[in-house]
C-alpha cells in the first residue's frame, strides 16, 4: 500500500492519464497509450522508494508486463500478476530508503535557502 500511495502522490497526473487511455482503448491501448506509459515509468523511476520496490520485486513486475503484452486486448486478465507485484511491494524493507530520503531532503533544504 505504501508503494501505491507514493506512486499516486508523486505520479497521480501521469497514472490518471494512462489509466483513462487504457480504459478508453480496450483493444488498442498498447499502441495508443505507449507514450503515457513511458511518462508513468519516467515519473516512478525517479523516486527512491519506487526504485527499491522495482528492484526487489523485479520478477513480479516483469511477469506483469509480459502478461500485458500477451493480453493486449484484455488487460484485466492480468489482475493476478498485479496482485503478486503489490504483495511483493508490501514486503519490501524501506527503512534504509527512508533514511536516504531524509538525508536528501535535509541536503536539498540547505541549498534552497
Amino acid at each position: 500500500q505504501a508503494a501505491m500511495d507514493i506512486t499516486v502522490k508523486y505520479c497521480h497526473k501521469e497514472m490518471e492519464a494512462y489509466g483513462s487511455c487504457v480504459a478508453s482503448n480496450p483493444s488498442t491501448w498498447q499502441h495508443k497509450c505507449h507514450e503515457l506509459k513511458i511518462k508513468v515509468a519516467q515519473c516512478t523511476s525517479s523516486h527512491p522508494v519506487i526504485q527499491k520496490i522495482r528492484q526487489d520485486c523485479s520478477t513480479e513486475f516483469v511477469e506483469f508486463e509480459r502478461c500485458l503484452r500477451e493480453n493486449q486486448d484484455k488487460p484485466t486478465s492480468c489482475s493476478s500478476y498485479v496482485a503478486r507485484f503489490l504483495g511483493c511491494a508490501e514486503t519490501v524493507d524501506l527503512s534504509g530508503v527512508g533514511k536516504s530520503l531524509l538525508k536528501l531532503a535535509t541536503h536539498n533544504s540547505r541549498y534552497r535557502r
